[in-house]
């Protein structure tokens, strides 16, 4: 990791619009759970619904979307990359320095308000908000990673991330048992359910095959991206 790509990308990041959007959802996530925690429904059911369907199933894609695009498919865009290929450092560092900032940027906006939430309704019963937390972690790391990946190679990341994140796993896994097997939703489901209480939270894929499929997502988008970017260089197309 390199400290220089790691301070320019925070700089860009947060810099931006982009600064301002990072909080909309994670404020709008802790204003609902303030107002389910007063409520006199089932504590565990909205906390499970609140933190599954809003942190989990809406929050960690869209933040992952925006950030992992955020770190490198706008300095493509506008050709500022040329400044970070022109300097003799290892693609793969480049990649991950700008993954680290986009992970921790979601662990930051997305892990924390849901941990908080979850507390805030549920308290620390069943392990409901630690397993969401965690889970949370997990994904987070995992849609960065696949959305960097897509900033290296088409122009149309955000649409093709809202795709994957909306019709696949929103849609398409909600209604087709297959489909969950690749969702990255269904991966930090099954890690969250392993944290948590027998019988706390509900997942549809075995944490025998999440646990793998998460680290093969994030290397192997890692590793793509930074041949990605080597391309880019050999084949002088920024």
């Amino acid at each position: 990791m390199n400290l220089t790509v790691v301070r320019l990308t925070v700089r860009g990041l947060l810099g931006r619009r982009r600064g301002v959007l990072l909080l909309v959802v994670p404020v709008l996530l802790l204003i609902i759970a303030v107002a389910a925690g007063a409520s006199h429904g089932d504590k565990h059911e909205l906390a499970v619904q609140l933190l599954g369907t809003l942190g989990l199933g809406t929050l960690v894609p869209i933040l992952g979307l925006v950030v992992g695009t955020g770190v490198i498919a706008t300095e493509i865009d506008d050709g500022s990359i040329v400044y970070l290929l022109s300097k003799p450092l290892p693609r793969r560092q480049i990649v991950t320095s700008k993954l680290a900032v986009a992970v921790l940027t979601g662990w930051l906006f997305a892990a924390v308000p849901v941990l908080l939430a979850g507390l805030i309704i549920y308290g620390t019963g069943d392990g409901v908000a630690l397993g969401y937390f965690v889970g949370t972690l997990v994904a987070s790391a995992a849609y960065s990673a696949l959305f960097l990946l897509l900033g290296t190679v088409t122009r149309n990341a955000v649409v093709v991330g809202l795709a994957y994140a909306l019709i696949w796993e929103s849609l398409i896994g909600n209604f087709v048992s297959g489909a969950r097997t690749l969702s990255i939703q269904q991966w930090g489901l099954s890690v969250a359910r392993a944290v948590a209480a027998p019988g706390g939270i509900t997942a549809h894929v075995a944490l025998g095959a999440a646990v793998p499929l998460l680290v093969l997502v994030s290397l192997g988008a890692v590793l793509l991206a930074a041949h990605r970017l080597a391309g880019l260089t050999l084949a002088g197309e920024e």
